[in-house]
């Protein structure tokens, strides 16, 4: 395990600036919907960063800018638990679909509006390499601590 301090609103209101989290190193197998560290050092943004992950080697993602829906394999995803404003409405510089490539995963931030992510080729997608591990627990603030 290590422990990680969340830095900036791009998966507000889940994890908010300042969040610790135990993150398990040990577990390798990602699935959509994970919540994962990845050291962003190795990439442009120079920085560990805490997306979700959307889709994994193999799947293709889709999104619909005009309506803000974001599909896996052609299936809308109902991502009301957990994205803030309910849509994907920004677009960056990539064109979808995408298709995950292998040995990578496809990572959004809950805070849409503001989240450097896989829908900009700063970000793109994540080399599995570059995963330090799964969120698994939030420890601080207390009021906030349980497990993912």
């Amino acid at each position: 395990f290590r422990v990680i301090t969340v830095n900036g609103p791009s998966m507000l209101p889940n994890f908010q600036n300042g969040y610790k989290v135990f993150v398990s190193c040990a577990d390798r197998r990602f699935s959509r919907g994970d919540v994962v560290v990845v050291d962003a050092r190795g990439i442009s943004l120079h920085e560990v960063i805490i997306k979700r992950v959307i889709a994994t080697e193999g799947q293709t993602v889709d999104i619909d800018f005009q309506t803000g829906t974001v599909s896996v394999n052609g299936v809308a995803l109902d991502e009301s638990e957990y994205i803030q404003n309910g849509i994907t409405k920004n677009q960056y510089d990539l064109h979808f679909p995408q298709t995950v490539p292998a040995g990578h995963v496809f990572v959004l931030g809950d805070n849409r509006r503001v989240s450097d992510d896989s829908r900009s080729s700063d970000v793109g997608m994540i080399d599995r390499r570059y995963v330090i591990g799964k969120v698994k627990t939030i420890i601080i603030p207390p009021g906030k601590f349980g497990t993912i």
